[in-house]
């Protein structure tokens, strides 16, 4: 319409009657009228601000409460804080790739600004979305490693801790971009172990240490399984997780045992952590059957010196042999070992040297006092004194009439003859 108007008013050479030159179009920007030019720009910046004006609006504003409970503007957002307000709306919309592509494009336009830490924030949460948690990991990395004192960085190791909660619990990374193939339980403890390192003694720090202890003892490791729940006990003597991380923690020492042909040590250990339970927390001993636990370790200790024993015996190490033996009785006097230990100990005893056999201990005796079986005494030649016969006359007596009345035929006893014995030179004539 400007250009119409401006286009009726502008005269033409009569010189030209026929046809137009190019120098006759250059002429015409310099015939307009100055005022028309100026209503002409007046016009443009009018636009322009209505604009600038619509999009400030359409922008978040931050309302503040003042003293008197008052909403008010705190601040105009800057053009960094919208971008990035951009960028979250999309990904709240669940337009993701929209997100991902403000946020990338956020951070190749400012490689020294302020709010990279938000970006990288952003750009994660947006990977994570499009089921690329693995390159979502770089994002929060980078805000972990950088951006520390910023907003973004407990958000950051928040979302770090999901991911290996995730991995640690079977989730797969993508092979190639593909399906799901590789293991990342490595980088599940890499993450649960850096998290408690970056936040020391916080309540994700806690939660990360406890997911590392049960992941060791999900996948049966049971060396590494003990050490996690014994540092988070020291850690967090506190926590509402400590008494499941005791117990935890005497079940992975006892599961390290494997038998009576292996290590002991775990026994030994689980025996010092369920005494020390049943002093701090005799309830929970209690509850968890201690007394039956230190019966089982009881017998598996045992049952391991009796493995050694006869495996020195098989050997033909009887003085090893001996002294395995020695150490089972003294120490479980009480264990069913003890009995196969007391069996073969007389045999061991015989084939010993005549010097070392002297400094044994009664076996025999040991025997008849642990299990209460009488004691065997070996043949001498003295014939012993038989037994004194039982007496052949009865020990009640006939009824008798009192003063002289008749007891009735079916109330009146007869007695069986009593047998004559020949008088012995031991007995009164």
């Amino acid at each position: 319409m400007i250009y119409g108007n401006l286009s009726r008013k502008i005269p033409v050479a009569s010189t030209c009657p026929q046809r137009h030159s190019l120098a006759c179009i250059a002429t015409i920007p310099i015939m307009i009228r100055r005022s028309q030019l100026n209503n002409f720009l007046a016009v443009i910046g009018a636009c322009a601000c209505l604009f600038t004006t619509t999009e400030r609006a359409l922008a978040q504003t931050e309302y503040t409460l003042d003293d008197f409970d008052r909403w008010t503007p705190s601040k105009a957002p800057s053009p960094v804080d919208e971008q990035l307000q951009q960028a979250r709306v999309a990904l709240a919309n669940g337009d993701a790739a929209r997100a991902l592509n403000l946020s990338e494009n956020f951070l190749e336009n400012n490689p020294l600004g302020q709010g990279r830490a938000d970006a990288f924030l952003i750009q994660g949460d947006a990977q994570l979305a499009l089921s690329n948690e693995y390159k979502a990991l770089f994002a929060y990395e980078e805000v972990a490693r950088r951006y520390t004192s910023t907003t973004s960085f407990i958000p950051a190791l928040e979302r770090e801790y999901e991911i290996a909660k995730a991995y640690a619990h079977g989730l797969r990374k993508r092979f190639m971009g593909t399906f799901r193939w590789i293991d990342a339980g490595d980088d599940a403890q890499e993450i649960f172990i850096r998290i408690q390192e970056r936040l020391p003694g916080s309540e994700l720090a806690e939660k990360a240490g406890m997911e590392l202890s049960d992941y060791y003892f999900r996948i049966r490791d049971m060396p590494l399984a003990a050490d996690a729940y014994d540092l988070f006990v020291q850690n967090y003597p506190r926590s509402k997780r400590v008494n499941k991380a005791k117990l935890r923690l005497i079940y992975s020492y006892y599961a390290q045992f494997k038998g009576p042909q292996y290590d002991a040590s775990g026994l030994r250990e689980a025996t010092s952590r369920l005494k020390l339970l049943q002093a701090d927390d005799p309830a929970l001993a209690q509850q968890i059957g201690a007394e039956a636990l230190l019966v089982r370790v009881y017998e598996s200790e045992a049952a391991k010196l009796l493995n050694d024993a006869l495996w020195y015996r098989d050997m033909g190490d009887f003085i090893s042999t001996e002294l395995t033996l020695r150490s089972l009785v003294k120490r479980f006097p009480k264990s069913i070992a003890t009995i196969g230990a007391l069996k073969i100990a007389p045999d061991v005893v015989a084939k010993l040297p005549a010097l070392v056999a002297k400094g044994c201990p009664d076996y025999a005796q040991l025997q008849s006092i642990l299990l209460g079986t009488p004691r065997m005494v070996e043949p001498t030649g003295v014939v012993a004194d038989p037994e004194a016969p039982l007496p052949a006359v009865a020990e009640t007596t006939s009824q008798k009439p009192v003063d002289g009345a008749a007891l009735a035929p079916q109330d009146q006893t007869t007695l069986p003859p009593i047998p004559s014995t020949p008088a012995s030179a031991d007995q009164p004539k």
